[in-house]
């Protein structure tokens, strides 16, 4: 039998509690026949206002991670998308692959992460030296550097936030993503990466990539479009990037 609104494909989305962009965000950018259904990996301590806090919320991650998965499970997904990002790009390259492969093993399922989307994407745009924008704190941002550096990019410029809670990244407004783009860009910048998918940042990249005249990556758009694009699923969304729109 075929399911009477994911006819196409149903995804299993994973995102933490405190997450409150990712899940509106997909919902926007979907296209007929394909659904999201979301299991939430219990957050109990938000903090994230330095690097050992940050460090705290990636452990209550991976301790929640297998039960996470095997809730979304229960509704027999087609295919898993990692609505959370920190996670796919710590331990750099290695790192990522050995998180695909976990989620692999748990769900028997392929999976689309952030970073591996935000590679396919610079690759497609033949982007080399980048800026990116994250909600971070520094031994955040180092992990984003190492991933991108391992894979030949180049991290001209990287703005962390340092939001103080897991919700508080949410808070951001779009003002302040404004100015983060404007502070990483240059001349010398072929492309600009936006991390965290509790940032609310798809429509204001979308606007971005027509005042800069260069690719701005939004890590949900980036990752939804490796979701659809694994699946075969070609439609084009407006409003959510050139990615979507255009590939």
């Amino acid at each position: 039998m075929t399911d009477a609104l994911g006819w196409r494909r149903k995804f299993g989305v994973i995102a933490p509690s405190t997450n409150t962009i990712v899940e509106p965000d997909f919902y926007r950018m979907t296209v007929p026949g394909v659904t999201a259904h979301f299991g939430r990996i219990h957050i109990r301590d938000q903090d994230m206002s330095d690097d050992a806090g940050m460090g705290r919320l990636l452990e209550q991650i991976r301790a929640e991670i297998t039960g996470a998965c095997e809730r979304v499970l229960t509704c027999a997904p087609d295919y898993m998308v990692m609505g959370m990002s920190a996670e796919t790009f710590w331990g750099g390259v290695e790192g990522n692959r050995q998180f695909v492969e976990q989620i692999h093993d748990i769900t028997g399922l392929r999976v689309a992460t952030g970073a591996e989307a935000c590679r396919r994407a610079l690759n497609l745009f033949d982007a080399k030296r980048i800026g990116v924008v994250t909600p971070y704190q520094p031994v955040g941002d180092e992990n984003v550097v190492r991933f991108f550096g391992e894979l030949g990019f180049q991290v001209k410029n990287i703005k962390g936030l340092r939001c103080p809670t897991a919700v508080s990244i949410a808070h951001v407004t779009e003002d302040e993503l404004r100015a983060a783009l404007l502070e990483v860009d240059g001349e010398d910048i072929d492309a600009l990466i936006q991390c965290g998918t509790n940032l609310s940042m798809v429509r204001l990249a979308d606007e971005a990539e027509r005042w800069l005249g260069k690719p701005v990556i939004a890590i949900n758009a980036a990752t939804w479009w490796m979701a659809l694009r694994d699946n075969n699923i070609p439609d084009r969304v407006e409003g959510a990037g050139r990615l979507l729109r255009e590939y």
